[in-house]
């Protein structure tokens, strides 16, 4: 029998002696052997942290951008292959989808994410806090990815998803990964991480796959590492109660059991969309992944006066699936991921049934479409009644990590949130109401227990991605029993893998450091014009002091007639008695216009376009006869990537400008952005 590889330091290597073995989830036929055994993980971390993390720790966050949508699109090239390994998990193809290409959407997210992040290897993060009465000292949060590794022990749920969105975001932090995939899916994961090492695409040392135990791994570990853990909240405490792991303070993020939940709401009744927006949504997270989903619904909250109407509504839309061999096209539900995830998922029904009764299915038959069930690790979906709530608690406490749920009934919308949060923290809730009150008024009652709320109504649909959908520019986890942790979550997830410092100096100093001009640094005149320069040859404090312009009332008067801005304050005949003014005002886009008008060199240049404004405040009233002048300097620089050999090769720069008046002082400051055109 073949044994899978171990990806570490840089070659595959079968680990000593027999190992696991691994079945087919749909005929239970074994397939490979997996282990660890004879793995030196003291030299697993050395070259990961020796070779990988300096490696990555060099690239800007644009390299590490752009090397992720490599990786994606190399994937994508070898879906088919994938889908044919993962039929073997027990999965169907449209659960195939949702782990191999959801997978790869999150390298294709993250590699776009790139953008908000500047062209270096770290970033700033906050805004700057001047310090000094005379601007000459300052500070600025900077990040810096952490000179260890991060540990991804995922679940057997999503071999392929729970890797690629992981080291998505770890990568494009700058840090190299050790992933551990649950053991007995691992063969789907091996597959995937010999495409990515044969692609060549990630530099040397970024990853490495244990497919096995973890042996002494976490004894070995550092403040500066990482680890992250999918699975049952038991093993992730055993985890995270390592002696190591306290005494170095390694960061440890978990994402555990989790009894989400779906209410409906009270206005909702037979007939109305939301109705069958509901079942379809309670039909779907019990039978995609046959239900080994975190996300998936555990826990079914209905007003007490509809309980009876959606148990039919919802048994007859489960009666539609049809379950079986998962490369039968007709099939929608395929198998557990195997014989040892069907037994814990009965154990634990048994215990769920101490207070509740099945209302559909069958805990030991199940009809199946060309599959055995002697073989195959299959179950149908079971669908419980808790008929009292708040006193049997098994249902809020137990997850049945499997087709099942329970469906309970409450009598007012502080019966249901109150209920829902007996689940002590989820991953997430979902409320199908088509009234907005009834539905801001759960979001502030239950947000407190949920990572991620889902409202959802006729309206949103469509186009909602779903209950059981994590998406990568948001939040995965969720407070108490669900883990603590906040997996993804855009620039969020990013920043979980940097250390972060407070850097204190000189506006100069800060400017150099971070690469951002800062108010008050030098500023760099030269006769040339900035705008005259190509991306390439601006450097940062680069500067020009414009000629000044007197605003005057016959401006104020044009710039009203023109914009058709006649509020109070730039009429010349108002009584500016109670107001905040002394007299007519210049409107503040007056200024910004006439500041624009001073800076602007007019020439065809290497300056393509204004691009937009991220800041602008207006800071001292500026009134007719009121000399400004403008400090205009480079702030940023931020490269493009081409879209194809036709597209001009540019970068975006922003400005510092700030305005001001005779006595010295600013009357507004803003940064603007123009698109600049580099020289090849």
């Amino acid at each position: 029998m073949k044994k899978l590889g171990n990806f570490i330091t840089g070659r595959w290597i079968e680990g000593d002696g027999d190992g696991q073995i691994l079945y087919d989830a749909v005929t239970g036929t074994p397939l490979y052997q997996a282990g660890a055994g004879g793995l030196d993980f003291q030299e697993i971390l050395r070259y990961a942290r020796s070779v990988g993390n300096p490696a990555l720790r060099k690239m800007s966050f644009h390299e590490r951008g752009r090397m992720l949508k490599a990786l994606a699109l190399h994937l994508r090239t070898h879906l088919e292959k994938f889908y044919q390994i993962s039929f073997r998990t027990g999965a169907t193809r449209a659960d195939s989808w949702i782990d191999l290409e959801g997978g790869i959407g999150n390298l294709f997210s993250y590699a776009s994410l790139r953008r908000k992040f500047p062209d270096q290897p770290f970033c700033t993060d906050g805004d700057p806090v001047d310090l000094g009465r005379n601007h000459t000292f300052m500070a600025q949060h900077i990040l810096v990815p952490k000179e260890g590794v991060a540990i991804h022990i995922n679940a057997y749920n999503f071999p392929v998803w729970g890797m690629l969105e992981k080291i998505a975001v770890n990568l494009l932090a700058g840090m190299p990964a050790i992933v551990k995939p649950a053991t007995c899916t691992s063969f789907l994961t091996e597959a995937v991480v010999r495409e990515i090492h044969a692609s060549g695409i990630l530099p040397e040392g970024a990853l490495q796959l244990i497919c096995g135990s973890t042996g002494n791994l976490l004894d070995l570990l550092s403040a500066q590492d990482v680890i992250t853990f999918t699975g049952s909240a038991s093993t992730g405490l055993k985890l995270k109660s390592n002696p190591a792991i306290l005494r170095e303070n390694v960061s440890f993020t978990m994402e555990a059991d989790s009894l989400n939940c779906i209410v409906l709401g009270e206005d909702v009744e037979p007939g109305m969309p939301e109705w069958e927006i509901f079942v379809r949504e309670v039909r779907k997270e019990m039978t995609v992944k046959a239900g080994q989903k975190c996300t998936a619904i555990r826990r079914i909250f209905v007003p007490d006066n509809r309980i009876e109407e959606m148990r039919r509504s919802i048994s007859a839309a489960l009666a539609q699936t049809l379950i079986g061999n998962p490369e039968n096209e007709k099939v929608r539900m395929g198998s557990l991921a195997g014989q040892d995830q069907r037994k814990e998922v009965k154990q634990q029904v048994q215990k769920l049934l101490a207070g509740s009764h099945i209302i559909y299915g069958s805990l030991d038959s199940v009809e199946l479409l060309d599959a055995d069930i002697l073989k195959g690790a299959f179950m149908g979906p079971l669908l419980l009644q808790n008929e009292k709530p708040f006193e049997n608690e098994a249902a809020h406490d137990i997850e049945a990590f499997g087709p099942v749920s329970t469906m309970m009934h409450y009598r007012d919308q502080e019966e249901a949130i109150r209920l829902s949060k007996k689940g002590k923290g989820s991953l997430c809730t979902t409320i199908v109401t088509a009234n907005d009150l009834i539905a801001k008024d759960y979001v502030v009652g239950a947000s407190t227990q949920h990572g991620r709320i889902l409202v959802l109504n006729r309206f949103n649909a469509k186009e909602s991605t779903g209950h059981g959908s994590p998406l990568p520019m948001l939040v995965h986890g969720g407070p108490g029993r669900a883990g603590g942790g906040e997996e993804m979550g855009g620039t969020r997830g990013v920043k979980h893998y940097m250390q972060r410092a407070a850097v204190q100096g000189s506006p100069d100093s800060i400017t150099a450091i971070t690469s951002v001009y800062q108010a008050h640094a030098t500023q760099r005149l030269d006769s040339v014009h900035p705008f005259r320069k190509y991306f390439e040859d601006l450097q940062i404090g680069d500067s020009i002091h414009t000629q000044r312009r007197t605003i005057t009332d016959l401006d104020i008067e044009r710039f009203a007639d023109l914009s058709g801005d006649h509020f109070y304050a730039h009429n010349a005949n108002e009584n500016f008695a109670d107001t905040m003014f002394e007299k007519r005002v210049a409107h503040g886009y007056l200024i910004m216009s006439a500041a624009a008008g001073l800076f602007v060199d007019a020439a065809k240049g290497p300056v393509l376009l204004n691009y937009g404004i991220d800041e602008c405040r207006f800071l001292k009233p500026v009134y007719a006869g009121t000399t400004i002048g403008v400090r205009f300097t480079c702030k940023e620089k931020t490269s493009q990537d081409r879209r194809d050999e036709n597209d001009i090769p540019k970068g975006i720069v922003k400005w510092y400008v700030d305005v001001y008046d005779d006595a010295g002082d600013s009357v507004m400051v803003a940064t603007i952005l123009t698109m600049v055109r580099k020289k090849i």
